[in-house]
């Protein structure tokens, strides 16, 4: 494995990184070239949306190739391009042989829940206080139980009567909300996304964990639902505030993440017409809202 790295400056980063996937790169990544200087840049951006940016004033890209022939083709054809003036390369090395799988998997460690509620990947054992885990390795879905929005939504299940309640996960994404809420003894249990590929991660998901959920478009939501839960961005949820409220039975709870602290007041704007929505839980700057209804 060779590592080709280059200095491209902002306005450069989108049109190197595309002519480096059409010469074969492996993997291309984009750095601050100035990261723990004084010039270094933060660029902020919500999980599951576009970066702000593409590039950083002076962005380091490193590209791995199989060969090293390769790489240095690649080097060699880009200073001939128009687009890379103003850039430069920056060296080829060889990577080490390691146990690349090994190296990936070592990157992910069970996931807490609650003390007895954990999200384990298939090549972990379940810790020893484990009473209820989800097998769940990182895939293309998003929702791993990694990130705080879905923890919070997991610790909600966790923590309130769900056996017996008919549930809908509305943008399901891995599935791993649907598969908890069948932990905890959900009846009737359907998961809907816009995306395929998240309809069909959740139900191999869902059969890896041997939990009943009906996957599907959008549309395969019906009817009212005791628990409605939706971990998206705080966007969408507002757009889709009707909808869910609509999904909700008397009785039932929605439950909602994927919003910032700071966008509390705007969510709580967006629901007012249909219910009351309250902060039920915090971590590291996202909230969780909940309305009974």
């Amino acid at each position: 494995m060779f590592e080709l790295t280059l200095l491209v400056p902002e306005a450069a980063v989108e049109a190197v990184g595309d002519a480096l996937e059409a010469l074969e790169a492996l993997s291309v990544s984009v750095e601050d070239a100035d990261a723990q200087t004084p010039a270094e840049q933060a660029l902020f951006g919500e999980p599951g949306m576009p970066p702000p940016k593409e590039g950083w004033q002076r962005s380091r890209l490193v590209a791995l190739f199989a060969e090293e022939a390769q790489a240095r083709e690649a080097a060699g054809l880009l200073q001939l391009q128009d687009f890379f003036a103003g850039s430069a390369v920056l060296g080829i090395a060889e990577l080490p042989e390691q146990d690349w799988v090994r190296l990936t998997q070592s990157q992910f460690e069970p996931v807490e829940i609650t003390p007895e509620f954990w999200i384990v990947p298939s090549w972990h054992a379940p810790p020893a206080q484990a009473r209820e885990v989800i097998r769940l390795d990182p895939g293309l879905a998003f929702g791993t139980g990694t990130h705080p929005t879905t923890r919070m939504c997991l610790r909600w299940i966790a923590t309130h009567p769900v056996a017996g309640r008919r549930v809908l996960d509305y943008g399901c994404g891995s599935g791993i909300l649907a598969i908890g809420a069948a932990r905890f003894g959900a009846g009737e249990i359907d998961a809907v996304d816009i995306d395929e590929a998240a309809v069909q991660a959740t139900r191999d998901n869902a059969v890896a964990n041997q939990a009943l959920v009906r996957a599907g478009l959008p549309d395969a939501a019906t009817g009212r639902y005791g628990l409605v839960l939706a971990n998206i961005l705080a966007s969408p949820l507002k757009v889709l505030a009707p909808l869910l409220c609509a999904h909700v039975d008397a009785g039932g709870d929605l439950v909602l993440a994927g919003i910032l602290e700071r966008q509390a007041d705007e969510l709580r704007a967006a629901y007012a017409p249909w219910c009351r929505l309250d902060v039920a839980d915090t971590q590291e700057g996202w909230v969780l809202m909940t309305a009974h209804f």
